[in-house]
């Protein structure tokens, strides 16, 4: 049986305001065609469908569209939420779309109740765990004294592992959405800490055969059975030279015979540029970037006036805009109490304005500021 594991599709995010619809419905569009290209037999999504628990119309059939795709192109589907999806939402009519080849894992009583498929070789097993948020998920599995992620998971593994003893030969594969010692961060997930600790030991999913994770966005090789496929776009700028990609999980006979890993293609690279603005704007040597989204730091000693919308005539897709001048201030962090002591309202605010623009105001613009400060003076005392 081939297996083709994805994870945190997101679908309905925007990247610093962009919509990502376009870009997503055609990553996943790409998985949809590899499904036929490789022969897959199941694809499993390992949470995070959606971005949000109560997501779009259009995020809706954006995700409606790709698991339609899907199982056209010879696949059913194994899916389970993540910490952005909403399980009562995502497991509505479970029943009704396992019919059609979409099978749902979304409640913590049905944690030990695999979706069971055969091939050649007999039965595969699949276990869908929900992100289980700790403390209310202790009490729906009957261990109160369970303590953070590693006890609720640990409980739901044991669960796992006593259905599939009573299942001799069966092969197995697990979809979990979790945060496992030794994988690596980006800063585009969402943290699930409680207590400050949101990591569980690989050792918990031990005796299964593949463990399918979702919630990092990085593909990841935490052990031979247990990996991240990481997200199938790029949701932060952290995330620009990673490769994203899927996992090809191949089983035979006796378990786990190979893994192989396919790149996804990118449909909007990201990239970040640095520069005076009139460099940006003018030196040609930029245009090969205009059809990225865009983290652009200004480094003028004067703060630019504009400078966003400036640079987004050139670069229609940046998103992002940092003002770091070249041997100035900006970024320093400044104490209030230290910044007023002693200050008359026009010294503070003459070192407002420069510090924000890495200049003094200009003797027309202290006049203002003056005849502003003297204005709400007399409003203060006439409300007296």
């Amino acid at each position: 049986m081939r297996v083709l594991h994805t994870s945190d599709w997101h679908i309905g995010r925007t990247f610093h305001g962009a919509d990502l619809l376009t870009e997503q419905e055609a990553a996943l569009t790409h998985i949809a065609e590899l499904v036929d290209r490789e022969s897959v037999d199941v694809v499993v999504v390992a949470g995070d469908i959606y971005d949000r628990a109560v997501p779009s119309a259009e995020a809706v059939r954006v995700a409606t569209a790709a698991m339609t795709r899907i199982r056209r192109a010879g696949a059913e589907l194994v899916v389970t939420p993540g910490n952005h999806d909403s399980a009562a939402r995502l497991g509505a009519f479970a029943e009704f779309a396992a019919a059609g080849g979409l099978h749902v894992r979304a409640t913590v009583e049905g944690i030990a109740e695999p979706v069971v498929l055969h091939d050649e070789h007999g039965a595969v097993a699949f276990y869908g765990i929900p992100y289980l948020e700790p403390e209310p998920s202790r009490h729906a599995l009957g261990v109160p004294e369970a303590r953070g992620h590693t006890g609720v998971l640990g409980e739901a593994m044991r669960r796992v592992r006593d259905d599939l003893a009573s299942r001799p030969g069966a092969r197995s594969v697990v979809l979990a959405h979790a945060f496992v010692t030794g994988g690596e961060a980006s800063e585009s997930e969402r943290t699930i800490a409680v207590g400050g600790v949101e990591q569980v030991p690989g050792s918990v999913f031990d005796g299964v055969d593949y463990v399918a994770l979702g919630h990092l966005h990085g593909p990841q090789t935490l052990a031979e059975r247990l990996r991240y496929s990481g997200s199938p776009l790029a949701y932060s700028f952290s995330e620009a030279r990673q490769r994203k990609s899927v996992w090809f999980v191949d089983l035979d006979a006796t378990g786990l015979a190979e893994v192989r890993r396919h790149e996804l293609p990118v449909p909007r690279p990201l990239a970040t540029l640095s520069g005076e603005l009139a460099a940006l704007l003018e030196d040609p040597e930029h245009e090969q970037w205009r059809e990225h989204f865009l983290s652009i730091t200004v480094t003028d000693r004067v703060r630019p006036i504009d400078a966003m919308r400036l640079l987004q005539d050139r670069f229609p897709y940046a998103v992002h805009m940092d003002w770091r001048p070249d041997g100035g201030v900006a970024g320093t962090e400044l104490k209030y109490a230290e910044a007023v002591r002693g200050r008359s309202d026009i010294e503070i605010a003459r070192s407002f304005l420069d510090d924000c623009r890495g200049a003094p105001p200009s003797e027309r613009e202290e006049r203002l500021v003056h005849l502003a400060l003297e204005a709400a003076n007399r409003a203060a005392v006439e409300k007296l």
